[in-house]
């Protein structure tokens, strides 16, 4: 065991997060995202996944210990729901509250479209799958400088 280090981050997505560079991605994609065929394009090649953790667990665990791009305007970015375009969903309230609580600072979220979405986590560094079940659980985190 390790201290600070949240208990449902596996050794995996440390070995993730500190393998990553500044200005890297990580893809944070809920719980019917198809995690696998898009894992397989990302830098690592890999699929993680965090059994039992919804979105806004996640991005809090992982923001314990990865800071965000301080360097752009939207270092967080999600899926916007294809029937409600530009509208913020609960579960991204959730995750940009998590995000600027983390950050200590207003953190905006870029949002992209549905289709938009799926070429960018393919070049992020690796997939981290949750079992977020609320539709459009999906975002993508720039990595800071520590």
């Amino acid at each position: 065991m390790l201290k600070g280090v949240p208990p449902f981050i596996t050794a995996d997505v440390l070995w993730i997060m500190a393998s990553m560079g500044h200005g890297d991605e990580l893809a944070i994609v809920d719980r019917n995202f198809s995690g696998f065929r898009v894992a397989t394009h990302t830098t690592s090649g890999k699929l993680l996944i965090l059994e039992g953790v919804d979105a806004p667990t996640a991005v809090r665990g992982i923001l314990q210990m990865m800071p965000l791009d301080a360097f752009v305007e939207a270092p967080l970015m999600h899926m916007e729901a294809a029937d409600a375009p530009g509208e913020l969903l609960e579960v991204h309230r959730d995750v940009i509250a998590e995000c600027s609580q983390a950050e200590g600072r207003l953190i905006a979220s870029q949002p992209i479209e549905r289709f938009a979405y799926y070429p960018i986590a393919m070049r992020s560094f690796a997939v981290i799958q949750t079992a977020e079940s609320r539709p459009y659980g999906n975002f993508i985190l720039k990595k800071g400088v520590v």
